[in-house]
């Protein structure tokens, strides 16, 4: 799941596991084909293990790797705060609205949540973030190291 929280877009991918090859060529497809012709395209992403460079080193040739990479910028979440995750708020809504329930095949599951997608993406739904340095403070200071 790729979420544009201020544009009102998602790009959503079915596949059979989050693996590190699946993540890389997620990746190469919304650098090639859905921001063909952005510099650098900054991705907010939690601490999977796959979420990291090192996808792109183990699934593509080197000079592929790097050319790719330039392109991207990492900011991760806080370990433990998914909530922060604008992707994982947009799975939550993509499960309350089409996947909880039973859906028989693979083939199936991708065109719902296409469908989904594609009426998210006209509705231009977007994200409201309201979580502000204060509320951050507030929320997360005993977390905080002097």
């Amino acid at each position: 799941m790729g979420v544009e929280p201020k544009g009102g877009k998602r790009h959503t991918e079915v596949t059979d596991r989050r693996t590190k090859k699946d993540f890389a060529l997620y990746m190469k497809y919304l650098l090639e084909v859905k921001y063909l012709y952005v510099k650098v395209l900054r991705i907010v992403v939690d601490n999977l293990n796959t979420h990291n460079e090192s996808s792109f080193y183990e699934n593509f040739e080197k000079k592929e790797a790097k050319r790719i990479l330039k392109r991207i910028e990492f900011h991760y979440t806080p370990t433990h705060a998914s909530w922060l995750n604008v992707a994982e708020i947009e799975i939550e809504i993509m499960d309350r609205e089409c996947t909880r329930r039973r859906i028989k095949d693979k083939e199936m599951l991708n065109r719902e949540v296409k469908v989904w997608e594609k009426r998210r993406n006209r509705q231009r739904k977007k994200i409201d973030w309201t979580f502000t340095k204060k509320k951050a403070d507030k929320k997360l200071g005993k977390y905080y190291t002097e």
